[in-house]
C-alpha cells in the first residue's frame, strides 16, 4: 500500500480521535510503513537519529506505546520488534501473523474462523478472550 495513502488515513484518525499525531510519531510512523518486516525498537531509533539527532530511547518507546494505542502497529513479543498494521481503526481485532525466521517478513492476516474458535475453547475454559495476537513462525514462499 502507499505510504502517503497510509498517513494520510492515519492522520485522519487520530484527527477524529482527537489526539495529536506529532511530527516524531508522524516520523516512526513512516519508518514502520516503509518496510514489511518486524523492526526493533533501537534500530528505529537509530533511524530516527537520521531525522532527529536528539531522540532518545524514550522518545521511541512514547512514539511506539502511541501508535500501538491507537491500533497502528502489533508489537511481536516472540521477537520483541514492531510491525505496522495495516487494518487500524479497530486495535482491538483479533491478529494473527505469519513470520519468516529467515528473512523476517511479517505478514498479517486475519481468520474469523480462528478467531471464533479461540474463543469458543476459552469459553469451555470460562476464559474470556479480550485480545488475540497469534504469532505463528516459519519460512515464507521466497525462503522455503
Amino acid at each position: 500500500m502507499n505510504i502517503e495513502k497510509l498517513l494520510e488515513q492515519a492522520k485522519a484518525y487520530c484527527l477524529k480521535r482527537e489526539v495529536r499525531f506529532t511530527p516524531t510519531r508522524e516520523q516512526v510512523f513512516k519508518l514502520l510503513a516503509d518496510r514489511n518486516k518486524a523492526v526493533g525498537a533501537y534500530d528505529l531509533l537509530d533511524e530516527l537519529k537520521e531525522t532527529d539527532p536528539a531522540a532518545k530511547p524514550a522518545t521511541i518507546y512514547r512514539a511506539l506505546d502511541f501508535l500501538s494505542q491507537q491500533g497502528f502497529v502489533h508489537k511481536i513479543e516472540s521477537i520483541n520488534a514492531f510491525v505496522l498494521c495495516h487494518h487500524f481503526g479497530d486495535c482491538n481485532h483479533p491478529v494473527q501473523l505469519l513470520i519468516c525466521d529467515k528473512c523476517g517478513l511479517v505478514e498479517e492476516i486475519q481468520s474469523n474462523d480462528f478467531d471464533m474458535a479461540l474463543k469458543e475453547m476459552a469459553g469451555q475454559k470460562g476464559f474470556t478472550v479480550h485480545h488475540q495476537i497469534v504469532e505463528a513462525h516459519g519460512a515464507c514462499i521466497d525462503c522455503q
